[in-house]
């Protein structure tokens, strides 16, 4: 396997085969390419894209690249949810151990930011102790006790995918649609699930600012899933504008604690939230509907339950076991705080959501390089909704920074980002549509 002679191949358009791909992607698990190889592949499959048949290849060989989990004896059917990554998405911090209260095994391989989105790991990391790549002992007995476990890729779970993953996120080959489903569907195949649920975002915040592009995507995913004996569906939903009220690391861990407490009902990432824990429950057969399966999730979450759940996995992988009742003794908070005012009066019509999700790397919040450290710390708290109408001066977020200069910059440009119209809008559907 000559890696220059594959890269050249698909760089002038040609089908690669199942053995260029699979050596390909087995020297990339061994560490025999340099990054400047992996670069160039992943800038040629951005450019020229892959067949189906190539897709499926590639996903199989990078989940085939280190060990596959099974979950035999378990007594739960296995399953999990993806999402392509968005602004304020921290959805699977919140579902599941809703997922897990109402009777599924979640084994949940999460990643870190991706560009402009932000990563479910980085999040967890600003919890003290709490293990992401805990060996494969310790993964299956918190699943096994109680019901969920979030952990990040460790070595031995396709480990071509991590190493080409963080190549990609700094060689803006992100929105590469075989490429993002070969990354996604490798972590779920090794993690051995049964049914997968996928969240793909559509809007000027997401990877695909189309709903073409994130119906192609949609249908690629689902088909190789499928295709791979993994019972599959998507939902895609909106991302013009951060699903959740903040965004970064704690503050988006802060915005789950109250999310499980019951202090963030009616809001649109409660929506999403819930309609995917139907989805799950629906595809595993423990719901008969999704409006049965969505009334599951409602008990499971007001019960508290989910939040007890989510209490135990922390305690589980490492974490504080009082971290719900006693979250500032553990978790970090930025040194400075500062408004973003509206700069006149009317209803908040569009913002650049791809703009706050750049302006949480700018203050520190996501990475440049596969190298950098992130300050957990940093992020938006209290961002209001499109929709909402406000006056001139007043506050429609809180930025936290490290200084007053970081501060300033980042709360002129999310100003800058939001549009105040005259007239109330009409927004999009949050769950644009179902595959």
């Amino acid at each position: 396997m000559i890696p220059q002679e594959i890269i050249k191949r698909k760089r002038d358009g040609s089908a690669l085969s199942v053995a260029d791909i699979e050596g390909f992607i087995g020297a990339l698990a061994k560490n025999e390419l340099a990054e400047s190889q992996i670069g160039a592949f992943a800038m040629a499959v951005w450019f020229c894209g892959m067949s189906r048949e190539e897709t499926v290849a590639l996903t199989l060989a990078m989940a085939r690249s280190g060990d596959t989990l099974s979950w035999s004896g378990i007594g739960r059917p296995i399953a999990d949810k993806h999402s392509t990554g968005g602004i304020g998405d921290n959805v699977s911090l919140m579902l599941a151990p809703i997922a897990a209260a109402c009777g599924l095994a979640v084994p949940m391989i999460s990643g870190r930011g991706l560009g402009h989105t932000g990563g479910t790991l980085d999040k967890l990391e600003s919890i003290p102790g709490y293990t992401i790549t805990p060996d494969a002992t310790r993964f299956r007995k918190v699943v096994e006790e109680v019901g969920c476990a979030i952990i990040g890729q460790t070595g031995s779970l396709a480990p071509a995918d991590g190493r080409l993953y963080a190549v990609r996120d700094v060689t803006a080959t992100v929105d590469s649609v075989p490429l993002i489903t070969a990354s996604i569907l490798s972590k779920k195949l090794a993690a051995g699930l049964e049914t997968l649920v996928l969240d793909v975002k559509v809007g000027n915040g997401a990877f695909m600012t189309s709903r073409e592009e994130a119906e192609t995507l949609a249908r690629s995913l689902v088909d190789v899933a499928n295709g791979a004996g993994v019972k599959t569906s998507a939902l895609i939903t909106d991302m013009n504008q951060p699903l959740a009220d903040a965004a970064g690391n704690v503050v988006e861990l802060r915005h789950c604690l109250d999310f499980l407490a019951g202090r963030k009902s009616s809001t649109r990432i409660e929506a999403v939230v819930l309609a995917f824990a139907a989805e799950m429950l629906f595809s595993s057969k423990l719901a008969t509907s999704l409006p049965e399966g969505e009334a599951m999730a409602r008990r499971a979450l007001s019960s508290g339950k989910a939040a007890e759940v989510f209490s135990r996995m922390v305690h589980g992988l490492g974490g504080p076991a009082d971290l719900l009742e006693n979250p500032d003794r553990y978790l970090q908070s930025a040194p400075v705080r500062r408004p973003v005012l509206a700069s006149a009066d009317g209803w908040l019509a569009a913002c650049d959501a791809r703009a706050i999700g750049m302006s949480v790397i700018d203050l520190g919040g996501g990475r440049r390089r596969p190298q950098d450290e992130i300050d957990h710390r940093v992020g938006f708290t209290d961002i209001l909704a499109l929709g909402t109408e406000v006056r001139k001066g007043d506050e429609i977020a809180t930025v936290h920074a490290v200084d007053e200069a970081s501060a300033e910059r980042a709360s002129a440009e999310i100003a800058a980002s939001y549009r105040i119209a005259e007239m109330q809008p009409e927004l999009t559907p949050i769950i644009v549509h179902r595959l």
